[in-house]
Parts: structure tokens; sequence; C-alpha cells
């Protein structure tokens, strides 16, 4: 009976031992001084732990239970700082003279020695890049063929070790780690497109949709705790989706569906995608913020969203979603100078038809509306285009003066003096100058455009 207690004692102390973190680090470089355990959160690091070492340099990170597996640093200050991948075995040596990768030394976690290994892997390409690219300068533009299949063949190489790497570890963090920066090309393209250019890249582009997150798997939270989450998602969303809302809603949404069975993946990318979209620079994408809005946030799916978020986001998608590209622009009624005369947006009868929206107290507007009268209006005033120009404060005298300073005579200057209608929120007047560029149906083609983007699209679409 005493060796069956001792034996469980034994047993049960094992298994709470493997359940502990214990790393020993040995840091000549850091003697007498303290460094830092971190670990990446997407783009920040946020520190875990900071210990004192010894005269050696040496001294022990614990931890009751095991860390988050990810991509980890430890730090002594900014010129001294190395990573670490952090797996299943967090009872291990680091060694490292130095701080540099070049130096790192791991004892005890297989994934962690492996990991250092790839890092100076990763340094020598890097190294032979650079010395490639800086032939570029003199070389000719046959010897910058050679040298670019030689930067190709750097990027097969990587890509290779990569793969051989998962065959060698498979399925285990250090092989989801490396294959995540894996993007498949396509292979045995049908000669037909082959040889057509535009074929053949309409051909790659849609492969790469199709299979740019083959090996990043968005339900894996470790990917946190790693800063390859965020450029990934970047990537996809300005560059790999066609950057127009169609296409990028369709493509959005189905990644936040299938990063949903992990909810701390789903809550990070809903929530990339909900503030890339509202502050995205592509015209349209505003749309995208009232589809995650409405879809994830008001249908209490979202929740992570306190009630000032939620309030936040609600007052952003009352001022969008009236707006929106491609939507009827809601019709307006307002009284015209003379307190006697009211002009319908609607009923003008006009190819093209710009809603403009200013106050003359605003430094950008008191350049942009001159500028936009002289450069569009007055070139295009007969060819199809009329400008619908509201005034959006109450002070009568400061309007008709900034009318008749910049002699803004000839096209429809309006004003709301009671806000009976709601047009600064219908049209959001939260920032001015306010631009909406609307086809011969009142549907909104473009808004929140520069004067000189006013102007070509303007033009573009008279000579259609």
């Amino acid at each position: 009976m005493k060796n069956f207690l001792l034996y469980t004692a034994i047993f049960i102390s094992s298994i709470c031992n493997a359940q502990k973190l214990k790393i020993e680090v040995e840091l000549p470089k850091g003697a007498g001084q303290n460094v830092i355990l971190a670990h990446y959160y997407a783009k920040q690091i946020l520190i875990n732990d900071t210990i004192s070492l010894d005269e050696n340099g040496k001294g022990i990170f614990k931890n009751d239970t095991l860390l988050p597996q990810g991509l980890y640093k430890i730090f002594l200050n900014n010129e001294n700082h190395f990573d670490f991948l952090l797996s299943e075995d967090q009872q291990f040596t680091i060694k490292n003279s130095d701080f540099s990768n070049s130096n790192i030394k791991i004892k005890g976690a297989v994934e962690s020695e492996e990991f250092v290994n790839y890092m100076n892997f990763l340094s020598g390409q890097q190294q032979k890049r650079r010395d490639i690219e800086a032939k570029f300068a003199d070389a000719s533009e046959e010897e910058k063929l050679g040298y670019q299949e030689e930067i190709e063949q750097l990027t097969k190489e990587l890509q290779k070790w990569w793969k051989d790497k998962s065959l060698e570890f498979p399925g285990t963090w250090l092989a989801s780690f490396l294959m995540a920066n894996y993007v498949p090309v396509p292979e045995n393209i049908p000669e037909d497109i082959q040889n057509n250019d535009s074929l053949k890249l309409r051909f790659e582009f849609d492969f790469q949709k199709q299979h740019f997150w083959d090996y990043f798997d968005v339900t894996d939270e470790r990917f946190l705790t790693t800063p390859l989450l965020p450029p990934k998602l970047e990537t996809y969303f300005t560059k790999v989706l066609f950057q127009v809302y169609d296409s990028v809603s369709v493509g959005v949404l189905d990644l936040i569906e299938k990063s949903r069975p992990n909810k701390s993946m789903f809550r990070y990318i809903t929530s990339y995608f909900l503030n890339e979209s509202i502050n995205s620079k592509i015209m349209g994408m505003d749309a995208l913020f009232v589809d995650i809005a409405k879809k994830y946030y008001f249908s209490g799916e979202a929740f992570w969203a306190d009630s000032t978020t939620l309030s936040k986001i609600r007052e952003n998608v009352i001022f969008a979603e009236h707006n929106l590209i491609g939507q009827t622009a809601p019709e307006l009624l307002l009284e015209s100078t003379d307190g006697e005369t009211f002009y319908s947006l609607h009923q003008i009868n006009k190819k093209i038809t710009i809603v403009l929206i200013y106050e003359p107290g605003c430094s950008h507007c008191q350049k942009f509306v001159p500028e936009l009268y002289q450069k569009v209006y007055l070139p295009f005033r007969d060819k199809g285009l009329e400008v619908y120009a509201i005034y959006s404060m109450d002070n009568h005298k400061e309007w008709v003066d900034f009318i008749n300073k910049n002699e803004l005579f000839d096209w429809i200057n309006v004003w709301d003096q009671y806000n009976n209608t709601g047009f600064k929120i219908l049209y959001d007047a939260r920032d001015t100058p306010g631009i909406y560029i609307l086809d011969k149906n009142k549907k909104i083609i473009a808004k929140k455009t520069t004067v000189d983007q006013t102007k070509r699209i303007v033009e573009l679409e008279l000579n259609n």
C-alpha cells in the first residue's frame, strides 16, 4: 500500500509539474538586470513577467499554469531582445550570449529549438536577397532578369523549408506557424490562358483569392499571440479582394463566418473589419461597415461590445446607411436665398447632379467651394451638370456674403434654416465640405471626392 501511495504521489506530481511554465534563462549580457518575458498580441507586445538576473545572467521564468502558445520575446532593452516560439513544451532552457538571434540556444523544447533554426535560415535567405539586390543598380537588363530569377529561387527555397518542416513535425504549432506564411501559386495553367497576359492575370488573381487562407487556420487562436494575423488580414482586405464593395463584402463576411467556431478569433477578425471598413480610403466601404454592424453588433452576436461601443457604432450607421454608393440619394426640398423659392433635388433634370454641403467658417470649404465652382461647375454646366449647393448653418448673412464674395450665383444655392429635412443625417454633414455625385436617376455614384477627382468622374460620366 505504501508503494502504491508513493507511486501515485510521484505520478500526480509529474502531471502537475508538466502543466507549469519553467523557462531557465542564461543571458550574460543582462547580468544583474531585469529582463522581461512578453508575448505578441497582433500588433502589440504585452508583458507576462519580469525577473532579476543574478551576477551570471541566470534566472527563471515560472508560472503555475502554461502560457498560451505563440511567439514570445525576452526583452532587456530596446537594443537587446529576441523572439522565440512557445509551444506545448514549456519547461526548457534558453542561453543567449548577446541577445542576437544567431546566438540563441534552446534545450528541452523541440519546436522552440527548430524555430531558432528557422530564424537563422530566414536570416541567411534575407542576406542573400540583399546581396543580390545590391547588384541591381549597375546591372544590365539581361543581368537584372537573372538576378530576379535568383530572388525567386530564394523564395522557393524558403517555401520548401516551410513544407519540409511541416512534414517533419506534423500537427504541431511549429508547422502551423510556418505554413501560415505560405500562399500557394497556380500551377499547370491552361496554355490558352498562359499565353494571354490579361487572362493569366485574372486567373492568378482568382486563384489567390480562393486559396489565400488555405494554410492559415482562422479558428486557431494561437495566431493572436503572434504578429502574423494583422498583415494577413490587411493584404486580404486591400490587395487580394477586388476593391469594390460587392467583392470585398462577400470575401470579408465569408472569412468572419469561417472564424466563428473560435470566439477569440471571431472577435478579433470581426472587430478588425468593422474598423477597417469605416476608415477605408476606398469609396463605398462604409457599406461594409453597415453590413457588419447590423449582422454582428446589432444582432447581439458581438458579445464583446459594451453599450458605449454599440452607441458609437449605431451613430455611424445612422449617418451612413442613407447615402451609400449605389443607393438613390434621399429627396430634399430646400429653400433658396430669397426665402420664396424651393428647389427639389429629385426634380433636377440633368445627367449629373452634385450635392455639395459646406459652411463658410470651414477653412477647407473656403478653398474647396470656389475651386469646385471654377474647375467643375463652369466647364460642365452646359454639358449636363448641376450643383445643388447646401449651406449647412443658420446665419443668412454669412451665407449670402460667401456667395457674393465668390460669385457662386449660377448653381442652385439652398439651405434648411430650421433643420426640418434632416439632411445633416441623410447626407452625413458632420464633416464639411461634403460631396455626392448623382447620376440622372439620382443614384449615388461617388462621394467624398476631391475637386480633381470630382472633375474626372463628371467628365467621364458626361462623355458616356
